[in-house]
C-alpha cells in the first residue's frame, strides 16, 4: 500500500510540473517578407493564433521600409520567405549569433531547396521547404518548434492547437527510447518493469498535457487505477527472454521501444478524436491486453 501511495504522490507531482510547464510564457517573432506567397501568410495567420495571454507573437513585415529588429525575449524566430532580402539575412545572422532558434519557411519544390539554403546563408536543418503550405506549417514547422524549443513544448501546445500532435509525438519518441534502454540494460530480471510502466504512465500524462487535459490529483488517481495492471507487453518480453536467453536482452529492448511507441501513438489517436484521459487509458490498456492474448 505504501508503494502505491508513493507512486500516486510521484505522479501527482509530475502532473503539477507538467501543468506549470504549459503555463509558461512564450514569445514567437514572425517576420513576413513582403513578397512571401499569400498562401503561406494565410496559413501562418490561421495557425499562429494564441489561445491564452501567456503566448505572444511579434509580427513584422520585411521590405515595408522599417529595418528589422530582433526581439530580445523571443523564444524563436520564424521567417516566411520571399526573396530573402539582405535585411532578413542580417536578422538570421544575428539570431545565430545569439543562439536563438530561427527557421526559414519557403514554398518551393525540393529541387530548389539548395538555392534557398544558399541564399539565406542559414543552416540547412533550419530551412524548411515544401510546395504544400499545410504540410510546411502544420507538420514541418510544428515539428521544428517542438524540437528546437523543448522547454516550451507544452506551452506551445496549450496556446497553438496545431502544435499538439508534434509535442505529443516528441514525448512518445523520448519515452520509447528510454524504455528501450531500460529493457536492454535490465540486468536484474523484473527490475525494469515498474520503471518502464512508470515511464509509460508519465508519457500518457505528457500527451494529456499537450492536449489540454486537466491533470489534478483525482484525474491522476483515476489514471493509475486503470493503468496499474498494464504490464502486458513486458510480460511478453519476459516470455521471449525465456525462449531466447542469449539475445533476450536485445529483444526486450526492442519490445520496450515498440510497445511504448504503439501505446503512445494509440493515445494520440484517441486524444485527437476528443477522448479524455481516463477513456484513453482504458483504451490503450485494453488494446495492449487484446494484443497480448492474440
Amino acid at each position: 500500500m505504501r508503494t502505491r501511495s508513493l507512486q500516486v504522490t510521484d505522479l501527482v507531482r509530475s502532473g503539477a510540473e507538467l501543468d506549470s510547464e504549459r503555463s509558461r510564457d512564450v514569445l514567437l517573432q514572425v517576420v513576413v517578407e513582403i513578397d512571401a506567397p499569400q498562401a503561406l501568410v494565410d496559413r501562418l495567420r490561421e495557425q499562429l493564433r494564441p489561445t491564452t495571454g501567456k503566448a505572444r507573437l511579434a509580427i513584422s513585415v520585411a521590405g515595408a521600409g522599417e529595418p528589422l529588429v530582433l526581439e530580445q525575449k523571443a523564444d524563436a524566430l520564424v521567417v516566411a520567405a520571399g526573396g530573402l532580402t539582405e535585411d532578413v539575412r542580417r536578422l538570421l545572422k544575428e539570431a545565430r549569433e545569439r543562439l536563438l532558434p530561427a527557421v526559414v519557411l519557403a514554398v518551393v519544390p525540393g529541387s530548389e531547396r539548395a538555392v534557398v539554403v544558399e541564399t539565406a546563408g542559414h543552416p540547412a536543418a533550419d530551412v524548411l521547404t515544401d510546395v504544400d503550405v499545410r504540410r510546411l506549417v502544420d507538420d514541418r514547422l510544428a515539428g521544428w518548434l517542438a524540437e528546437e524549443i523543448p522547454s516550451k513544448r507544452l506551452a506551445l501546445a496549450r496556446n497553438l492547437p496545431f502544435m499538439r500532435g508534434a509535442v505529443a509525438e516528441a514525448a512518445v519518441r523520448a519515452t520509447a527510447w528510454q524504455n528501450a534502454a531500460i529493457g536492454t540494460m535490465g540486468f536484474i530480471p523484473g527490475a525494469d518493469m515498474p520503471v518502464m510502466t512508470a515511464n509509460q504512465i508519465k508519457m500518457l500524462l505528457q500527451i494529456a498535457a499537450a492536449y489540454g487535459e486537466p491533470l489534478g490529483p483525482e484525474r491522476i488517481k483515476e489514471l493509475l487505477a486503470v493503468v496499474g495492471g498494464g504490464f502486458v507487453f513486458r510480460a511478453i518480453a519476459r516470455q521471449v527472454v525465456g525462449i531466447v536467453p542469449i539475445v533476450g536482452w536485445a529483444v526486450k529492448g526492442a519490445i520496450g521501444y515498440s510497445g511504448t511507441l504503439a501505446m503512445g501513438k494509440a493515445a494520440i489517436a484517441y486524444f485527437e478524436n476528443g477522448a479524455d484521459l481516463a477513456t484513453v487509458a482504458r483504451a490503450v490498456v485494453g488494446r495492449a491486453a487484446g494484443e497480448a492474448r492474440g
